[in-house]
């Protein structure tokens, strides 16, 4: 999901910081007003791209079963999801608690620069360490990603949390932050790095896009997007898709390849599988 969506997130946070955030000036004091305004920003973005996508996809079933990576279609009176039903259960989180705990890191973070001016770099004289940045944070986001979600499926902090993810073995676009808030907690403490390390609050904006929208693409349950009945845009992360229907492989991603390096890659092929087997008899 990176490369192809990268110049999307980075049009997104310079969009997002020039018209839907307060100045930092504003930020220098925790303030209602500014906070709920973050708050109430991050819901309709979530609201936005994964209800849209949830819409075109599940309600509307725009192109059927065409790259969709199973046939099966989100659960209804299934009594292990809120209401018995996946998709409400997969709202509850990911509005609830998804987007709290997002917006208060936003909020943490935004208070934290505005407080300290060293953190704060121009585009305008530090082009060159803010591009750098840039690539730095995505390879970061990786990094913390795998060693987050390593960290969640280790007991007690997979009972206690984790599971409510692992609910979900066929995904939706309202499965992708749809967490326990623990884990929320984990997962976007990823932006904490930006709270010692200088950068621009369009880098800090990649990052928390990122962290909150491109789970429902990457969850999406579709390789492919069809758009007009003849043009295709990747969606789904097959890669991950694996993760949730066989639990102890590719836990990372594919940029960062160290389910590879560490023995948990599996890329669906029968070999893969033989091996996750093995490992599975000797363990």
């Amino acid at each position: 999901m990176i490369g192809p969506f990268l110049l999307f997130y980075a049009a997104l946070s310079f969009a997002v910081w020039e018209w839907l955030t307060p100045s930092l000036a504003t930020t220098s004091e925790l303030a209602f007003d500014w906070i709920a305004l973050i708050w109430l920003r991050n819901l309709a973005l979530l609201t936005l791209f994964a209800g849209g996508l949830h819409y075109v996809l599940y309600v509307r079933r725009n192109q059927g079963e065409r790259y969709k990576y199973t046939t099966r279609w989100m659960a209804k009176g299934s009594a292990k999801y809120t209401a018995n039903d996946q998709v409400i259960d997969n709202m509850i989180w990911s509005l609830g608690s998804g987007v709290a705990v997002w917006s208060a890191y936003e909020v943490a973070t935004w208070w934290i620069m505005a407080n300290d001016a060293d953190l704060i770099r121009s585009w305008s004289s530090d082009t060159v360490y803010l591009a750098v940045m840039v690539g730095a944070v995505v390879l970061w986001s990786q990094l913390h990603f795998y060693g987050a979600h390593r960290l969640v499926h280790i007991d007690p902090l997979y009972g206690w949390a984790h599971a409510l993810h692992h609910r979900n073995v066929n995904t939706g676009p309202w499965t992708g932050i749809s967490m326990h808030p623990l884990e929320h907690l984990v997962y976007f403490s990823a932006v904490a790095l930006l709270w010692t390390v200088p950068s621009h609050p369009v880098v800090v904006l990649m990052l928390l896009l990122y962290l909150g929208i491109s789970p429902a693409v990457s969850h999406s349950g579709f390789e492919k997007i069809v758009f007009f009945g003849r043009f295709t845009v990747g969606a789904g992360d097959y890669f991950h898709h694996l993760h949730h229907r066989y639990f102890e492989v590719n836990y990372g991603n594919r940029l960062v390849p160290l389910d590879a390096l560490l023995g948990s890659y599996h890329d669906g092929t029968p070999e893969a599988h033989q091996r996750m087997k093995d490992r599975r008899r000797r363990s």
